[in-house]
């Protein structure tokens, strides 16, 4: 059952307006991990939730508590919970977004003022913080919405909507949530799959859904030493530095190819026989693609698939930075006291942060003996979350190519993503159903960089995706 032309015609005739909605989104700045930015968050979440139920959605704001940050006591913004549809004769879909956003600052390196949404005619872009990551593909959903509403046309579909305002921050309280209304009664009874529009395209041309996503842990060494601050001209020579004794541990982590050295990590993971490496092979990506993306001839091999598989089939290890260290202007000639290195590992199937903590625990603390030092460490695991693969032969995803090939006329990239969204395997387990990544914007989108964009063309074509999803479920009910 294909989407109905007017409802496409429809999308085309609007999208100036939907624009100016978008515009609406990206002008607040809902921030959650930055605790002055706390009250746009709650702002952001009053504005989606009367934006739903303008369209005619049944919704309810559900307190998720408190949480610590930075020394304070702050209200965690409420999730939106919404439903439109009850005919047991129809699919229920539920759908997954979130409406806060990474930091953003004029200062940081962007062109234009990052929470002003910036309509560049000349290139197509829509330019401002959450405009692809994650307020337009929210937005798709309401423009969809908008049209049945507006016509007074049902949907094909039953929806339920869990939208979330702290997943650029781990999250906090929604699993919980998920876990409670997935249980006999709860709001989430019902569902048949979930949707999520929280990714991008491989690359700037080819639509994709996504199957899977790496978990991760991130962790961070603290390495103590002196009670206090030293001048190296004083105790240079005379003391263990904690800033020698992090560096030293750090490089035995990962080497300049990307292996990890940690015992035991790499090896969890079975080798991708022909068949698997096959499916890397037919993605339109390549090393090209790679270093574009990158800035720079950098790619850690001319192997395409090797790349790809380390990108989304394989775990990897990054090192984020150091904490303590000077980093100022000008030659401050102190030996810092105490140092924290940080660093994450992507997981792939079967790892999980249970099974992999106790191998960098024992790793870290074996390598530190090593070293002779009169220092002191300590491993802190700071947040994680489990690896997820899904079913690509189940209706959700016939479906969703389905809808693809209807609007952009070509098969859909099938794709596994380097990045982590936790919840989404909260969804699959708690529910029982298939979960679908269904991606709007590219893969140059800079979601968490400066200058984020989402093309106009990504907005208004996934708009018509989105709508045109739900049709090719109903068709395959």
């Amino acid at each position: 059952m294909a989407a109905p032309k007017d409802f496409l015609e429809f999308v085309d005739a609007n999208a100036d307006l939907f624009i100016q909605r978008l515009g609406e989104a990206v002008a607040i700045p809902s921030v959650s991990g930055d605790p002055s930015h706390r009250q746009d968050v709650l702002k952001m979440s009053n504005w989606l939730n009367a934006q739903l139920q303008a369209l005619g959605v049944d919704t309810k704001q559900v307190d998720l508590g408190t949480q610590e940050l930075e020394g304070q006591t702050l209200q965690l913004p409420p999730a939106v919970l919404g439903s439109i549809g009850k005919d047991p004769k129809k699919k229920t879909i539920l759908i997954y977004g979130h409406f806060d956003v990474q930091p953003a600052q004029l200062s940081d390196g962007w062109d234009t003022e990052p929470f002003t949404l910036v309509v560049d005619d000349a290139s197509g872009k829509l330019i401002g913080r959450g405009s692809t990551d994650d307020k337009g593909p929210i937005l798709g959903w309401l423009n969809v919405l908008q049209y049945h509403h507006k016509h007074g046309k049902e949907l094909p579909v039953n929806l339920k909507f869990c939208f979330e305002g702290m997943e650029e921050s781990g999250s906090e309280g929604l699993d919980d949530l998920v876990i409670r209304e997935s249980k006999p009664g709860g709001y989430f009874e019902g569902v048949d799959c979930v949707c999520i529009s929280d990714n991008y395209w491989l690359n700037t041309r080819t639509p994709a859904l996504t199957y899977g996503l790496r978990g991760v842990v991130y962790y961070a060494i603290h390495v103590t030493g002196p009670a206090r601050d030293l001048h190296s001209g004083a105790f240079g020579r005379t003391v263990h530095e904690p800033m020698t004794d992090l560096i030293a541990l750090m490089n035995k982590l990962v080497d300049g190819k990307g292996n990890i050295l940690i015992p035991g990590v790499d090896d969890m993971v079975a080798a991708a026989d022909a068949e698997e490496r096959k499916l890397y092979e037919q993605l339109d990506y390549s090393i090209a693609d790679v270093e574009e993306a990158a800035g720079g001839k950098i790619a850690l091999s001319d192997d395409k698939v090797q790349v790809l598989m380390g990108r989304m089939r394989l775990p990897s290890l990054s090192l984020h930075g150091i904490e303590g260290a000077f980093s100022g202007v000008g030659a401050k000639t102190v030996i810092p006291s105490k140092v924290a290195g940080k660093f994450s590992i992507r997981l792939v199937p079967p790892q999980t942060p249970e099974n992999i903590t106790p191998l960098v625990n024992k790793y870290i603390e074996e390598e530190f003996a090593k070293l002779g030092t009169k220092s002191q460490v300590r491993i802190e695991y700071l947040h994680g979350g489990r690896p997820w693969v899904a079913n690509v032969k189940h209706w959700n995803y016939e479906a969703a190519i389905k809808a693809t090939e209807a609007v952009y006329k070509r098969k859909p990239d099938l794709m596994r993503e380097g990045g982590s969204i936790p919840v989404t395997l909260t969804f699959a387990e708690s529910l029982g159903v298939n979960v679908l990544l269904l991606p709007m914007g590219r893969g140059d989108d800079g979601a968490h960089s400066t200058n984020e964009k989402l093309d106009r063309s990504n907005f208004i074509e996934g708009t018509k995706l989105l709508g045109s999803y739900l049709y090719e479920v109903a068709a395959l009910s």
